[in-house]
């Protein structure tokens, strides 16, 4: 069971080693850390995108190339559907978001061709350590899906619960989060909340343990669900999976963590044939190193159940 970013690169090692097909290659951020991801064996990388620009943006970090299998491809768009096809193809085990805007990149992900649709929805799930908590947490939807229905959340789950599984998490506590902790009609997302946990209940949701609606502090603090008399919840503060009512709350949540605490934290793209790497152009190189070794173990897990 991973705890913590060093089980999951504990993990990372056990796997085959994995190939990333990066979409327009040529940013300094993604291209540090497709290098340290080859450094230290998590992944090799190909490069697709306009050769000379990758090499110039590579000099500039004192990068070298070799090793790295460059493809070029100068138009962005038609790059971003070389990268993905490789994967498509098997050629390479995960996709990754390069210096390309988020709406042609999502694009050559839902290609008819050559992309890694499912005809599933697609959902966003970060992967973080938090300094104090003794697991990882699972942080989903705070980038894709903007207002989900009951229907989505159930998608989520399912796509949220096989990325759990791959980081050693057997049965994963679920906690749809609202403002409060008991069903009230007027506030819908506690009542959805409350459906989800009966469809966990009746088998409909399988492969974890989901309960609510859960407020985030009973969610989260055992003290607190001990305080406010949630001893008795399937889960009392020891979430491991924070399901969001929609985009807002999630991403606020996600920016406070990453701008005022101390994380390590990795996300994906999931729901897809295959990891997709879909970081922020703000993200750090750490973030990105330990999002391509997240999409590394999940990939090893979709391997096997293939």
């Amino acid at each position: 069971m991973s705890k913590g970013f060093d089980d999951l690169l504990k993990k990372v090692s056990e796997c085959s080693k994995k190939k990333v097909a990066v979409a327009v290659a040529q940013d300094a951020p993604v291209l540090e850390a497709v290098m340290a991801a080859k450094e230290q064996g998590i992944a090799d990388a190909i490069l697709v995108g306009d050769e000379e620009k990758i090499k110039e943006v590579a000099a500039s970090i004192n990068m070298s190339l070799e090793g790295f299998e460059i493809v070029n491809e100068t138009d962005d768009v038609q790059a971003a559907l070389k990268a993905v096809s490789l994967v498509h193809n098997g050629e390479a085990d995960m996709y990754m978001k390069g210096l390309i805007d988020t709406k042609n990149f999502l694009k050559s992900v839902l290609d008819k061709e050559v992309g890694l649709r499912t005809g599933k929805p697609l959902s966003h799930v970060c992967v973080f350590e938090v300094k104090g908590v003794n697991r990882l947490l699972f942080l989903t939807d705070v980038a894709f899906m903007t207002y989900p229905t009951l229907e989505d959340k159930v998608a989520i789950i399912d796509n949220t619960v096989k990325v759990c599984h791959a980081c050693g998490i057997a049965n994963p506590k679920v906690a749809p989060l609202a403002a409060v902790e008991v069903v009230n009609p007027k506030m819908p997302c506690t009542v959805e909340a409350a459906e989800l946990a009966k469809m966990n209940d009746e088998g409909k949701i399988t492969g974890c343990i989901v309960d609510g609606p859960l407020s985030m502090d009973m969610a989260i603090d055992e003290e607190a669900a001990t305080h406010k008399g949630g001893t008795d919840r399937k889960i009392a503060g020891d979430a491991d999976v924070l399901l969001f009512p929609d985009i807002h709350a999630g991403n606020l949540v996600y920016k406070t963590l990453t701008h005022l605490c101390e994380v390590k934290n990795g996300n994906i793209l999931t729901g897809t044939e295959a990891p997709v790497i879909l970081t922020s152009r703000s993200d750090s190189c750490e973030t990105k190193l330990y999002s391509i070794a997240l999409a590394a173990v999940v990939a090893e897990e979709m391997k096997k159940n293939k």
